[in-house]
């Protein structure tokens, strides 16, 4: 690959220096909303597209041929690692993962293995390989935040309040530090591996971790995710944390050795940066608005970007992922305008 060809804007927006325009990409750009990759899924389950690396790199690079973002990210799933420690996880379509096994005891803890990554998921490994060579953007890995997977392993399967996840956790401290500490160290070990293969880029998914109170993050989370954070750092790549509905927890999150707060749409950049808070962010569009005219969809564009840009250190995406009614020819269209935009001002 020619690397003055190489679009590096997404990197440097991490390490808050200047860009060429703002870097976009989206959360789930990969997925139902494209109908080649509806047409991919006639013939592969989601862990098949895993698992054969030449699908899962043509799904991968699907967006960023289609869409003309900045980063692709891997496809895979935050359940992915899961399997290889003993974890019988499915993907059922509609619903998300779904477990057959769940956690009730620590014995349950226990039982769980250690992940290698080069023995258990040398495919996703392969896929990280070959899409260095065919990508002339940065490539995101990624994994799931400890509590996050722990709500899917408690619960059995989505959530809509995690009831049983958090009375696990209040009602029995020391097993939920030994379910913490395992999917911890299982994290960091998934995501050096991806480092190591080649990703750019690595965010922590903890989706459903605003659940918690702040009190609770301090006492239950923020160690795991500090030590996460604090490993993955010595490979010196920038690491991103997304969560959804947690905003009252981002004074906690800007303690933590991340690289890059990802934000939802229910704060502003501008309140954001009002707490003080001077990483890099990344965010934060409804993804609803997806569906609006695309007049007023450039407009909150325009208002994000101009909030984004008041500091360097600012990426454009959702406030979480694209879903399967989105047009991807509204995301491309959106795509450009944030490109255009950005760099006129």
């Amino acid at each position: 690959m020619d690397k003055q060809l190489f679009n590096d804007a997404i990197l440097r927006a991490c390490r808050k220096e200047p860009v060429p325009h703002i870097p976009v990409w989206y959360m789930r750009q990969a997925g139902r909303y494209q109908p080649e990759y509806r047409e991919i899924r006639k013939k592969y389950s989601f862990f098949e597209v895993n698992e054969n690396p030449e699908v899962c790199a043509e799904v991968t690079r699907l967006p960023v041929e289609q869409l003309g973002v900045d980063a692709a990210i891997l496809f895979a799933d935050i359940m992915t690692p899961l399997k290889p420690i003993g974890i019988d996880v499915d993907i059922e379509s509609g619903r998300g993962p779904v477990i057959s096994n769940p956690i009730r005891t620590l014995e349950d803890v226990n039982r769980m293995g250690q992940l290698n990554v080069e023995r258990h998921l040398p495919y996703i490994l392969d896929s990280i390989r070959l899409l260095r060579e065919q990508l002339s953007v940065p490539l995101i890995g990624f994994g799931g935040a400890p509590f996050t997977l722990a709500s899917y392993l408690i619960e059995g399967g989505p959530s809509k309040d995690y009831h049983k996840t958090k009375g696990f956790m209040y009602a029995y401290p020391s097993v939920w530090k030994a379910l913490m500490d395992k999917l911890g160290e299982m994290t960091i070990t998934y995501l050096t591996a991806q480092i190591e293969a080649g990703a750019q880029i690595v965010q922590v998914f903890d989706s459903w971790v605003g659940a918690l109170s702040a009190e609770d993050y301090e006492i239950y989370i923020a160690p795991t995710m500090h030590h996460i954070f604090s490993e993955v750092k010595k490979t010196g790549v920038p690491t991103i944390y997304f969560g959804s509905g947690s905003s009252h927890l981002l004074e906690q999150w800007n303690q933590l050795p991340v690289d890059v707060l990802s934000i939802d749409w229910r704060i502003t950049i501008d309140q954001v940066r009002e707490k003080g808070i001077t990483k890099t962010l990344q965010g934060n569009l409804d993804p609803s608005l997806l569906l609006a005219p695309f007049d007023l969809l450039k407009e909150r564009a325009k208002t994000i970007i101009d909030q984004g840009k008041k500091q360097q250190g600012y990426i454009f995406n959702l406030g979480h992922g694209i879903f399967p009614e989105a047009s991807a020819d509204t995301l491309r269209k959106l795509t450009e305008f944030i490109h255009t935009y950005s760099q006129n001002q």
